[in-house]
């Protein structure tokens, strides 16, 4: 025997959103967005459909794109086509093969970001992927065939109070896309290879430098042997001086792996060409500019000799075909000329 229960106007709200959200019908869609108004979170326009991530359409198309000549390491600002790589990473290669970025870390996405960690827009991490997996394509021409794609952690502290990792959340987003647009490319997913050891500071404000300190030695890789001779994309939501990456990168090859890439979302750039040692510093980020004084804490040693033997490895190459900036040569650190 059963009993006639009227639904709850919760579950009668849902219905009406559920028939309003539908595609097929757009003058219920505008309806919808009369009865149940909603603003844009980044812009505070009223939305005019409804939508999951309660972003409008124009703020989409206002998120700073990266363009112009850039390192072709780090993927930094560069304001001449010569030489290819920037100050940096011509003083103090980072133990990463390259890093992309899909925008820069100002205006709308900026915003889109600050709105996804701080005030937990999930829905927003489905565009946010979009981008990113537009970002981790360009790699597709140069990196390996087979990635293991590595969210940079939270330590468990900051893990408990935020609820969850942003770079998982984008790097699982992004995922889903390249696996439609480039179905021969083999990324899987491995959040719990990097562990964060000690619960680092915020890196906002902070100089390069202090970011480095900030860093140094932060991660561990939990399975050395699950990154053995394998290769490996970083990924996060943010790249600022590069602390983070060079860090994160260090620990994976150290660890074993055969070669490290990195893929964030947004990365900030610097002001200007002389932004160095407490001069312009970087657009978008607090801080000074890339301080050089403290290039020796991210040089890495390598395990042997390494060059680049097209077609084939030899003993001590970590990968074939692929080059190692680190030649050890005499008990000498020697750095590629640029």
């Amino acid at each position: 025997m059963t009993s006639d229960v009227p639904p709850s106007e919760t579950t009668r709200w849902r219905a009406v959103v559920r028939v309003l959200r539908s595609p097929l019908n757009t003058f219920a869609d505008a309806l919808g967005c009369a009865l149940l108004p909603a603003c844009c979170a980044l812009c505070g326009s009223p939305l005019p459909q409804l939508s999951p991530a309660p972003i409008c359409d124009i703020c989409w198309t206002e998120f700073p794109v990266l363009d112009g000549p850039a390192c072709s390491r780090c993927g930094d600002a560069l304001y001449s086509p010569v030489p290819t790589l920037c100050r940096a990473c011509r003083l103090a290669p980072p133990p990463f093969a390259r890093a992309v970025a899909y925008g820069l870390y100002q205006g709308r996405m900026k915003d889109a970001i600050h709105a996804l960690k701080y005030n937990r827009l999930h829905p927003a991490a489905h565009g946010l992927g979009r981008m990113l997996a537009e970002a981790i394509a360009q790699l597709a021409a140069e990196a390996p065939a087979e990635l293991l794609v590595v969210p940079v952690p939270l330590h468990r502290t900051k893990y408990a109070q935020r609820g969850f990792n942003q770079a998982r959340l984008l790097a699982s987003e992004a995922l889903g896309f390249l696996r439609k647009s480039h179905p021969q490319w083999r990324l899987t997913l491995a959040a719990s290879t990097l562990m964060r050891l000690r619960a680092t500071g915020s890196q906002a404000g902070l100089s390069p430098r202090q970011r480095r300190l900030n860093v140094r030695a932060a991660f561990s890789v939990s399975d050395p042997a699950a990154v053995t001779m394998r290769h490996v994309l970083v990924v996060d939501d943010i790249l600022t001086t590069g602390a983070t990456a060079r860090a994160a990168a260090l620990a994976l090859v150290q660890a074993g792996a055969a070669s490290v890439w990195v893929a964030t979302l947004a990365r900030a750039r610097r002001a200007n060409e002389t932004g160095y040692a407490g001069e312009a510093g970087y657009a978008g980020a607090p801080g000074r500019g890339i301080d050089l004084e403290d290039t020796e804490d991210v040089r890495m040693p390598v395990r042997a000799a390494s060059t680049k033997v097209p077609g084939r490895a030899g003993p001590g190459t970590p990968a074939a075909g692929f080059y190692s900036p680190y030649v050890v040569q005499a008990n000498r650190l020697d750095q590629p000329s640029c």
